[in-house]
């Protein structure tokens, strides 16, 4: 019987092989999404808006200039110089330049550049953060589709073992061997095996399916995994020695921690509301006007002689402006005190995530332990339950019973082994 167990798993091996050309590593998936994922892509353009708000904020130091020209008509009665009505067409037309220089915009101008670099670096930093969460789905889904797999193995792997015991029973029952029953019985747990089989295919077509997603790998591409290169291999990190690296080096914090900083920032330029500012405007122009029924200079000479020029300063001094910088100032300290919290929470849920993380690993790793003993002698007791009930000393009931408790501890196995290296890649990903 133990051939038979051999047999059937080296088959079951050769059918998990997918017959698909285009095979993927983690670190390929992962280096895939990182370009691809449509999050990620959205935070890289949230990081260049965050460079056109800094390139902004520099040039509100720049002066203003602006052209107009204007032509107007107008017809029908009208008042006169005399002070009388008469039906008179006139024409106007005027053209001209300005200048509005800033000379002092009461630190508004240099409190929000700074306040722009901060909320950047904040932007860079959640860009790269959302990097982290998109690695550590993928590295999740990666692994779901490699679970899904070997659970597919060991379904297969049963189906081919209960065909087998078909085949024999159906022989034992020619030869009168056996009771007719105990085909009956082998007859119901191939089906149910078979059962099983089609319920873990479609698990791992969903699994790999949900992965090509993560990736946005479009539906028309073949696509499929490689078996995972066990690099982390079974240590694990402690929680000490990932939040150490955590609290200098993980981009959610930092990105939390500069928010704050950008919060603090912003109290101070709504602050500057309260100070008087200062600019300095310029301006040329010109004019032509004609009215029938007079005599009207030429539209040169008119241009010339009208031509004008001017100079002035215009100081702002914010007297009462309707509460409105106080009301700015107050959200501003709102916000900032929110940023704080956000802080706060971020550093509780990533200390929580990375101590359950550990929790869930230890607890995988010694479970993966103890499934393996388990495995290996439920296969000796499947084995000799084999030999057993060839003997007749045993009857179908306890030879499916021991072939079921050996499945079990074989898919237990694989299901601690996934949940250790899952938690592990997620430790050492925060260990960076």
């Amino acid at each position: 019987m133990k051939g038979i167990v051999i047999s059937a798993i080296a088959a079951t091996a050769i059918m998990a092989q997918p017959a698909k050309a285009d095979y993927w590593s983690l670190d390929s998936c992962i280096s895939y999404a990182l370009t691809h994922n449509i999050e990620v892509r959205q935070r890289v353009l949230a990081a260049r808006q965050g460079e056109l708000a800094v390139k902004e904020a520099k040039d509100a130091v720049l002066p203003r200039v602006d052209g107009y020209s204007s032509e107007n008509f107008s017809f029908g009665r009208g008042l006169t110089a005399l002070n009388t009505y008469a039906n008179r067409n006139t024409n106007a037309f005027s053209v001209g330049a300005s200048l509005s220089l800033p000379l002092f915009q009461g630190l508004r101008v240099v409190r929000n550049v700074d306040y722009s670099k901060t909320s950047l670096r904040a932007l860079v930093e959640r860009s790269e953060a959302i990097k982290d969460d998109v690695t550590a789905n993928v590295m999740a889904l990666y692994l779901q589709a490699l679970y899904a797999r070997e659970n597919l193995s060991v379904a297969r792997m049963s189906l081919s073992v209960s065909e087998k015991e078909l085949r024999r029973r159906e022989q034992l029952l020619e030869a009168g061997k056996i009771p007719e029953l105990d085909l009956y019985e082998a007859r119901a747990q191939t089906e149910r095996d078979h059962l099983t089989v089609v319920n873990a295919e479609n698990d791992s077509t969903l699994a790999l399916l949900d992965l090509a997603n993560l990736l946005n790998i479009g539906q028309d591409r073949d696509f499929d995994i490689l078996p995972l290169e066990e690099t982390d291999g079974d240590i694990i990190p402690t929680v000490e020695e990932v939040w150490n690296n955590v609290t200098v080096n993980n981009h959610t914090l930092r990105a939390a921690s500069i928010e704050r900083e950008a919060a603090e920032k912003g109290v101070s330029l709504a602050k500057t509301g309260y100070i008087p500012t200062l600019s300095f405007n310029a301006g040329i122009g010109t004019n032509y006007y004609k009215t029938t029924g007079y005599d009207n200079e030429s539209f040169s000479a008119q241009m010339k002689n009208n031509f004008s020029k001017s100079l002035g300063f215009s100081l702002n001094i914010p007297i009462f402006d309707a509460f409105s910088t106080r009301n700015s100032v107050s959200r501003a300290r709102l916000q900032q005190l929110n940023a704080e919290l956000d802080l706060e929470n971020t550093r509780m849920t990533l200390y929580k995530t990375i101590s359950t993380a550990y929790t869930q690993a230890v607890a995988a790793q010694t479970k993966e332990t103890t499934a393996a003993a388990a495995e290996q002698s439920s296969l000796k007791a499947f084995e000799a339950m084999s030999v057993k009930y060839d003997n007749g000393r045993a009857n179908a009931t306890e030879y499916e019973k021991a072939k079921a408790d050996y499945m079990n501890a074989l898919a237990e196995r694989i299901q601690a082994r996934y949940e250790k290296l899952l938690r592990i890649k997620i430790l050492n990903l925060y260990n960076k």
